[in-house]
């Protein structure tokens, strides 16, 4: 890199990390991204009235103080993540009024989760497992959340039996083994008596369920999702990550002997591809 260049990013830099620091050009806002004034004093009814219930603010606000020491999650607690940014190449005014999908070339900072479903968070990356995404998008109108998996399909139609899936693909409950994988009779048992399963079946026995990298993963949202443009026109769309680098995956018996020698695979994957 040419010096004048390298001294005109190291400049940006230092502005920015002053104007992090000292909050110029920052708003205050809730963790929607909402733009707020005042997060110091709750609604109340009247001057010594009793304080509103439909105070959001507050309301998020102490539901976040509630959830600082964080549990681990019951699915997906075994993650990775990366900042980074969406750049939109073509308006989407066709199918929807959200300004981030009809900017192009604006770039919109994104975080991204991948993670693993069924195991604890200090299991191996390269279990046999779906792989979901979720993917943080800091637009000017709010946060924008899209979630999805590396497979297209689901286990299961109806909500009601997702804790009972879950429960099944966990470790048996007597002795809390395998883990993170789903290989057991109980899972077994509840697939063989969901023939709405066997199409996701056949993607989990698939390379899809052992990819290469988090670099090298198809991504579907799963759920179809509505979008409504200026005219008030609505759209059911679906979305789709296609990676750059193709979809790669690894055979099982190369996944065991890394999962032994290396559980961190995916995890030091992706940090080592962005410090490159």
């Amino acid at each position: 890199m040419a010096t004048k260049e390298k001294k005109t990013i190291d400049k940006k830099l230092r502005n920015l990390q002053q104007s992090t620091q000292n909050g110029q050009d920052q708003m205050l806002t809730t963790n929607q991204g909402l733009k707020i004034n005042d997060n110091q004093n709750s609604l109340k009814s009247g001057e010594r009235g009793a304080t509103l219930l439909e105070d959001f603010i507050l309301r998020e606000k102490i539901t976040h103080f509630d959830h600082e020491r964080i549990p681990e999650r019951i699915v997906h607690a075994r993650g990775s993540a990366a900042h980074g940014h969406f750049e939109l190449y073509e308006p989407m005014s066709k199918y929807t009024k959200a300004k981030f999908l009809n900017q192009a070339g604006v770039k919109v900072p994104v975080f991204v989760r991948f993670s693993t479903v069924a195991g604890s968070r200090g299991s191996t990356d390269l279990a046999r497992d779906v792989r979901g995404f979720s993917v943080k998008f800091y637009t000017d109108e709010g946060n924008y959340d899209l979630v999805g998996n590396n497979m297209p399909v689901f286990f299961i139609q109806d909500a009601i039996k997702f804790p009972d899936l879950i429960h099944a693909v966990k470790p048996e409950p007597h002795h809390e083994m395998p883990q993170a994988a789903s290989a057991h009779d109980t899972f077994w048992d509840f697939i063989s008596l969901m023939p709405e399963s066997m199409h996701m079946i056949m993607w989990a026995m698939s390379d899809r369920a052992i990819p290469r990298s988090y670099r090298m993963m198809e991504g579907f949202g799963v759920h179809t999702f509505r979008l409504i443009n200026e005219a008030g026109r609505s759209h059911f769309v679906k979305f789709h990550w296609k990676p750059l680098l193709g979809v790669h995956a690894v055979s099982w018996d190369e996944a065991q002997k890394i999962s032994g020698k290396d559980p961190d695979f995916h995890r030091r994957d992706l940090w080592e591809a962005i410090e490159n």
